[in-house]
Order: C-alpha cells, then structure tokens, then sequence
C-alpha cells in the first residue's frame, strides 16, 4: 500500500510541469512525438529522440512505431491554443489529446522485481487499481486503489486489472491533472494495443515490443515530454515549439 502511495505521488508530482507545456518541452532532453495525418485518423507514427542539453539538436532514437490514437482521431487539450483548426478533447469523445505533456509513472501486472528494467516509478497494477472516470467523483482523473477508500464516490472507473493484455504495460500521460477539470478528459496512457488499427478510448497505443523499448528508454532525470498531434499542427508549430 505504501509502495502504491509513492508512486501516486511520484506521478502527481511530476504533473505539476505541465501547468507551463512549452517550458517543459524546452527543457526536456527525451521527446515522444506522436504524428497522425489528421484530427479523425487513427492510425499515426511514434518517433523518440534525444538531445544532450537543453537548446540541444535533437537526435533520433531507434525507428519510427506505428502507433493508433483515439478510435475517432484526436482534439486539442483545451488548455493549449489551438493555432489550427481542431476539435476540443472532452470526457467520452473517444479522441486523444494533442499538444504538449509530461510523462507519469509506469504501470503493469508485474510485481515491482521484475519491471527492475524501467527507470521511470513503477505501479504494480492489482485487483483493486482503478482510474475514475466519473466527472462528479472528488477522485476524477486518479488512479486510486479502492480496497484503500473507504466510501468511493464514483459510479464509473477503470478496473485497470480487469482490462486485460492493454494494460499488461504502460505509461500516465499527465493529462488533465493538477488539478483535473470536469469532462475535460481522463485517464489517459500510452499502452499496449492497435492490433489491426483498432483505435482507444482515448489513449495511444503500440505493440507490446514497441511499448518496451519506449518505456526501458525514458529517464525522468532527463526530464521527458510527450508531444501529439496532427500533421498540419504539427508542421505549424514545428518552428515555434522547436520540434525536431
């Protein structure tokens, strides 16, 4: 429980960056881009890179990932700007969010010994973890364990155990926390999945194999961000975000 706690912790602290994305981006040294040819396509591309300092070249880091969004596209976050023409992300749309965002913790079915691999804080997802999606519970957007709670105020949330292989690995991107904003969007991951381009709820996902050489890469101590968006946005603000 106390191990649970930390890593709960660990990743609502390091939602707190996300209150000012473009200062996080520019002092990231991992970026996660996410491409998708446009707002209402699922299918997309994941590219990693790296860069040895802040105002640093940008270098690539293994092969671009296939990689599906949302089951209907994806929406602006709408705390970003939206310089091009999109729709707005909103609880139950079914689309990812775009913009800029930091990474949480990882998460998955393996007791903590064996996911020694990873450098990011780790959550051992067990009977009881669960990420509320109820607009009106006081634990909107959390990943909380219920056997802890002693009278959950949700009607609706994800038993993330109960997902099944999805969820077998992933990663929280911070989304719409510190604090969460009522149907803005919750519950937001990079995990497995994307079999026959078979979109999300909501979240990003790749293959098994692609989703761990991703998650054994990322080091918060380089600070990572995690960038989405749609082609035309994407070649707008490439300048301006500094966007390899």
């Amino acid at each position: 429980m106390k191990a649970i706690a930390t890593c709960l912790a660990l990743a609502a602290l390091a939602a707190v960056t996300a209150a000012a994305p473009l200062d996080h981006l520019h002092s990231a040294r991992q970026l996660v881009l996410v491409v998708t040819p446009g707002w209402d396509d699922v299918r997309g591309e994941l590219r990693r890179f790296e860069r040895r300092g802040t105002g640093g070249v940008w270098r690539a880091v293994g092969a671009p990932t296939s990689i599906v969004v949302g089951k209907n596209g994806s929406a602006w976050d709408p705390l970003v700007d939206p310089v091009v023409p999109g729709p707005m992300k909103s609880e139950g749309d079914g689309r990812s969010p775009a913009g800029i965002f930091t990474l949480g913790t990882a998460f998955g079915f393996a007791p903590a010994a064996e996911a020694s691999w990873l450098k990011l804080p780790y959550l051992h997802v067990t009977e009881g973890i669960e990420c509320v999606d109820d607009v009106a519970s006081s634990s909107y957007n959390q990943i909380v364990n219920r056997r802890s709670i002693a009278a959950p105020d949700w009607k609706s949330s994800e038993k993330m155990r109960e997902v099944g292989e999805a969820y077998r690995w992933g990663v929280v991107i911070n989304y719409n926390a510190s604090p969460a904003v009522a149907k803005r969007g919750s519950c937001i991951f990079l995990h497995i999945g994307g079999e026959n381009g078979k979109g999300t709820a909501g979240c990003t996902a790749t293959s098994p194999a692609e989703l761990r050489a991703v998650m054994e890469w990322l080091d918060p101590k380089a600070n990572p961000a995690f960038v989405q968006l749609p082609r035309a946005a994407y070649e707008k603000l490439k300048e301006s975000w500094k966007l390899p």
